[in-house]
């Protein structure tokens, strides 16, 4: 089996690259099995960004702070650890976002696509589904869209819904929302298709950030889950995310 190895930055994650190679050498990645992210779950969600279009699985090592979707590092035989794996599929988010300007951007986010201010003054939001308007105006510091698999990072931050993997909904959560000030948010099969204007953009500037991919001076993002870009995630069978994210459900 061959594997690649990448690693974030930290001295922990390097040295524990740096071991797995001289274990298990290092391959090229179109060539690899398996793609090895050493570090946190900012590791992972940049390899899959880096290397989804290979269209190989994912065996993040966690040797990070939190490494939610990360399995725990361990002396045991990585060939035999990813041979008993349970592998998991992930559907990102497709965001199409334009600027004051009209340049148009795209990207994909596997775990949330969130758009915030960039100034002093709150946003103002108008938000569409299905091209039906549902919200005429969100004042709020801003708002995200969520994939099951990304719910329990910035989305569980910000009050939302916790999602199990095979729940096929997308969790639409306000950031510190000023008017209407009860609003937590609603929960949204990921057929539908999310659209949100930003209201007097010119005066009150919005960013918007797919995972960790940042835009600058948005006027419009439009939000559905892509069809075609997928990828998969191997877990240790003894730790399967749709047990973490049960867990997470009852720790406080």
């Amino acid at each position: 089996m061959k594997f690649h190895f990448i690693s974030s930055n930290t001295s922990e994650a390097i040295s524990a690259k740096e071991k797995y190679i001289n274990s298990y050498h290092q391959a090229d990645p179109s060539i690899a099995d398996v793609i090895i992210p050493i570090g946190g779950d900012g590791i992972l969600l940049k390899s899959l960004h880096d290397f989804n279009e290979l269209n190989k699985p994912f065996f993040g090592i966690n040797y990070g702070s939190v490494g939610f979707l990360m399995n725990a590092a361990s002396n045991k035989n990585l060939e035999d650890l990813i041979e008993n794996s349970k592998s998991t599929e992930l559907k990102p988010l497709q965001m199409n976002a334009k600027d004051e300007n009209d340049k148009v951007y795209d990207s994909i986010a596997y775990n949330e696509v969130s758009l915030m201010r960039q100034s002093h003054q709150a946003s103002k939001f108008e938000i569409k589904i299905n091209d039906t308007v549902r919200m005429s105006e969100l004042i709020c510091d801003g708002v995200l869209v969520s994939t099951s698999a990304g719910s329990t990072a910035y989305n569980l931050s910000a009050h939302g819904s916790i999602l199990p993997l095979d729940s096929k909904l997308l969790a639409l959560t306000p950031i510190s929302a000023f008017r209407p000030r009860r609003w937590r948010g609603a929960l949204l099969s990921e057929k539908n298709t999310i659209k949100i204007k930003v209201l007097n953009f010119k005066d009150r500037k919005v960013s918007v950030t797919a995972d960790n991919i940042e835009f600058r001076n948005i006027k419009e993002v439009t939000i559905q889950s892509s069809q075609d870009r997928n990828c998969k995630i191997l877990f240790d069978n003894n730790h399967s995310i749709e047990d973490k994210i049960l867990n997470e459900q009852f720790e406080y």
